[in-house]
């Protein structure tokens, strides 16, 4: 196994920063999995996208854009109509829902290499966030497992509530950077620590 460089590498910088004299309001860190997949199921092909997504994962993925699960070190979630994105630790998820979802149901695609996961979790995350994203991040309409897709400035961001104050982001490789640098800015108000 070849351990993939991390975008962050030069800006991501351990401890407290900004506004941190009141206590720390979130928490940011870049979490690495070792499988981030696409699965796009083909028009009338979703229910058995879903039931190969349970098989591989485990993960029992609710139907519709938004819906998502969490169990463990294991995510899934629906972001546009027969689109899911997988989430495991592990590596290797490619391969089992490839063998599992075959041409007749859809396609999977390998985005590890190109995805790169920041967490923001603290009592001050949905705060945070909605600085950037028109979205009503409050528990009641985003529960813990949903997901929604968006854009910050033409940067695309797949969000899902992974806790009851935590966040993780997925954004494309190239513009980690940037948008962790934006979103340190956001937080400094509050006080952010770099796990």
């Amino acid at each position: 196994m070849v351990e993939r460089l991390s975008p962050l590498e030069s800006v991501y910088r351990v401890g407290s920063h900004g506004r941190f004299e009141d206590g720390v309001g979130v928490i940011l860190s870049e979490t690495r999995p070792g499988s981030i997949i696409q699965v796009a199921a083909w028009p009338g092909e979703e229910a058995r996208a879903i039931a190969a997504i349970r098989k591989v994962s485990g993960l029992a993925l609710p139907d519709g854009a938004g819906g998502g699960v969490i169990e463990g070190d294991k995510a899934a979630f629906g972001f546009a109509p027969g689109k899911f994105t997988v989430v495991d630790e592990a590596e290797g998820l490619a391969v089992a829902l490839a063998k599992a979802i075959t041409p007749a149901i859809g396609t999977v695609t390998d985005l590890s290499h190109g995805r790169t996961a920041i967490r923001i979790e603290g009592p001050e995350a949905e705060w945070v966030l909605a600085k950037f994203f028109a979205i009503d991040f409050a528990l009641p309409a985003f529960p813990v497992g949903a997901a929604r897709s968006t854009t910050h400035h033409d940067v695309f961001a797949q969000i899902q509530r992974t806790g009851g104050d935590r966040f993780d982001i997925y954004v494309f490789r190239s513009f980690a950077r940037s948008f962790w640098k934006a979103l340190g800015h956001a937080a400094e108000e509050v006080g952010y620590e770099v796990a």
